[in-house]
């Protein structure tokens, strides 16, 4: 048995993850993606690899790693599909709205002008998000005309093509929160609530964690939304409507989890290697 965890930085969920996998007397492999060049007529070479973790920062190195992997026959977690489908927040949104899991209303715009009408037309506020990025970067809470006029003219003068791109979301009025759910497999194995004075609640950006129970509902919304974007190990953000109940906000993959390992008393790297020790067996 092979395994090899591919990663940017030995970062603390990384060491976590290690530690894992000494506990299980199972030897792993680091793999810095620095240190990496494929070559596309000797994609054999990785072939000794039963399966590989992807831990990268960069989610264009992880999406070519795996693709490559891929091509090369080597089961990885997770998929390349999966990187490909939550690394887009307008594909993710495409695949609940196919499967049938509830989210929130989306538009997708590709001009100024065009975005403007669309803006105005899920109404004040509402969410401008770059299709592309994480943790809560250049996401934009637009309150009215003049605010949407004055972001739209911004990202058109100096963004690149991505900023070109107008994912705009309807505003959702959560309780100062949202929970951000842990999916490995067929299961949420956990759940935090991310709180905040402000309307933008993750961790990154100051969000506080405290424990969420993991209900029937919230466990069958998350495990919906997994599958939806082809499964594995991802973690759901879900916003909490006081008419609507739950929504799904975003899918992540190669996800953070160290401050919800305390608050919800789960071994979450430990889940995440069993699970990759696991798909030796399929």
């Amino acid at each position: 048995m092979k395994i090899a965890i591919i990663c940017s930085l030995v970062r603390p969920e990384e060491k976590l993850l290690l530690e894992a996998f000494a506990r299980r007397n199972t030897p792993v492999e680091v793999i810095d993606d620095r240190s990496i060049h494929f070559d596309l007529h000797a994609l054999d070479t990785w072939k000794p690899y039963d399966v590989v973790l992807e831990r990268c920062v960069s989610q264009s190195r992880a999406r070519y790693i795996l693709r490559a992997l891929s091509l090369a026959g080597v089961k990885t977690v997770n998929r390349y599909e999966v990187v490909e489908n939550c690394g887009d927040k307008f594909i993710t949104s495409q695949l609940l709205v196919q499967h049938g899991v509830p989210t929130t209303r989306v538009k997708l715009a590709f001009t100024p002008e065009s975005a403007l009408a669309a803006i105005e037309e899920i109404g004040y506020p509402c969410v401008l998000k770059p299709v592309v990025g994480s943790w809560g970067r250049m996401v934009t809470r637009v309150n009215d005309r003049d605010a949407a006029e004055a972001v739209l003219e911004l990202r058109d003068v100096l963004g690149g093509y991505e900023q070109h791109i107008y994912y705009i979301q309807e505003y959702v009025r959560k309780p100062e929160r949202d929970i951000r759910a842990f999916v490995v497999g067929d299961q949420t194995i956990a759940a935090v609530y991310r709180t905040s004075e402000h309307w933008i609640t993750n961790t990154a950006r100051g969000g506080k964690t405290s424990n969420c129970p993991v209900t029937p509902e919230l466990n069958q919304i998350c495990v919906a939304a997994a599958r939806a974007v082809g499964g594995g190990i991802v973690a759901v953000d879900v916003l909490e409507d006081p008419a609507r109940g739950l929504l799904i906000n975003e899918v992540n993959h190669t996800m953070e989890f160290r401050n919800s390992i305390a608050p919800t008393g789960v071994d979450i790297p430990g889940a995440i290697v069993d699970y990759t020790i696991g798909e030796l067996r399929h």
